[in-house]
């Protein structure tokens, strides 16, 4: 329980600091952006390290950087579906995911494994 009141305390402190960053850039949208997958992940991380090493969080920390690079492809794929061949969110969403399961399991099966 503890544990999970240090996460939300960390990524709240994290969180704020992005958005504060973010409120500083510009453009304004980056504000969002920042805050939050990136102090979600570094909350994580900076408890990783606490309770099982460095190491095990380095592997966490490639996992994540396949995650990102997976879903980069994805996220591109579904826009050109949907921007250039106007294909319907929802299936150019569904079709994406076959590109993002192959990604992931191949970064998986390159780097994590």
């Amino acid at each position: 329980m503890t544990e999970l009141i240090l996460r939300f305390m960390i990524g709240g402190v994290i969180v704020s600091a992005f958005a504060v960053a973010g409120d500083v850039l510009k453009p304004k949208s980056f504000a969002g952006l920042f805050a939050a997958a990136p102090s979600v992940a570094l909350a994580t991380l900076s408890l990783t390290i606490l309770k099982n090493g460095a190491a095990f969080a380095a592997l966490e920390s490639r996992s994540m950087l396949a995650g990102a690079f997976a879903f980069f492809l994805y996220a591109v794929i579904c826009c050109q579906l949907m921007m250039r061949f106007k294909v319907h969110a929802a299936l150019a969403a569904i079709t994406s995911l076959v590109l993002w399961l192959f990604c992931a399991a191949g970064g998986w099966g390159l780097f994590l494994r």
